[in-house]
This record gives C-alpha cells, structure tokens and sequence, in this order.
C-alpha cells in the first residue's frame, strides 16, 4: 500500500519541503522554495540522500537525507559543517 508523507524545515531563510511515498518503490520529492530542486527512489526501507541547492549567495550545498522505514519515514537536512536537522512531519 502506498502513502504519503511530508516534511518541512526552513532553512537560512529558505522553505525545504519534501515528499516521500512509500510502498514497494519508494519516491523521494525535494521542494525548495516550492520548486522541485531534487527527486530520487529507492527500495524497501533502505535510506537515500537527494543532494540540492539553496538560492542563496553563493550557493549553498545541502542534503535531504530520507529513511522509508521500518515504521514511519524520516528526515533529515544535511548542511556542510553542522549537526543534521530533523524536519517536521506535516498532516497533509
């Protein structure tokens, strides 16, 4: 069975929005500023990292790191030189 879940941060004031759908292939969306900058599958519950860019001067590098399971997905934002953030689950 295939469901949805969605997370979010904001980030150096920038809005990181992603979408994981699980079931037997697993997708992974990566919104930032509500443009799709990021997209990757996986299988099973085996985690993935989709690498984007945030629009800032310069550029900054980060990662969406998304573990399918066991159990409810999970996020986290990855940034160069710091702690990995946990992104907030979102009911919709």
């Amino acid at each position: 069975m295939r469901r949805r879940h969605h997370f979010h941060i904001d980030h150096v004031g920038h809005s990181v929005s992603v979408m994981v759908q699980t079931g037997r292939t697993v997708e992974v969306e990566v919104l930032v500023d509500g443009k799709e900058t990021g997209y990757a599958t996986t299988h099973g519950d085996h985690a993935v990292t989709v690498h984007v860019e945030l629009p800032t001067e310069p550029p900054t590098q980060v990662a969406v790191r998304a573990t399918p399971g066991p159990g409810v997905p999970r996020c986290f934002l990855e940034a160069t030189g710091a702690e990995p953030h946990v992104m907030s689950p979102r009911p919709y």
